[in-house]
């Protein structure tokens, strides 16, 4: 899941890493591009037909759809202005 993402080109290899884990890829908007943008396309090469990208339209609309999921979840949220370092992990 990514939250107020801006760059087009990292949201594009984020997708890859979700094609290669079989994971699906979660945009929270605000985005700063659309979603046919470009560098987008561009940056997620051929892997987007095994990517399954979902939009939510905003944080709230993302949460209520995550706690509706059945079975075992977690949620990790990382940050790059955080105080913790990212291999120490908090269960939200």
């Amino acid at each position: 899941m990514l939250y107020w993402q801006r760059i087009p080109g990292n949201t594009g290899c984020i997708a890859r890493t979700c094609a290669a884990s079989a994971v699906g890829l979660h945009l929270v908007e605000p985005l700063g591009f659309q979603v046919d943008d470009t560098k987008l396309k561009r940056a997620g090469l051929d892997y987007w037909p095994y990517v399954v990208v979902k939009v939510h339209g905003s944080w709230g609309e993302f949460r209520d759809y995550f706690s509706q999921q059945t079975g075992e979840k977690r949620l990790l949220a990382f940050t790059k202005r955080g105080a913790t370092v990212h291999s120490v992990s908090a269960f939200i």
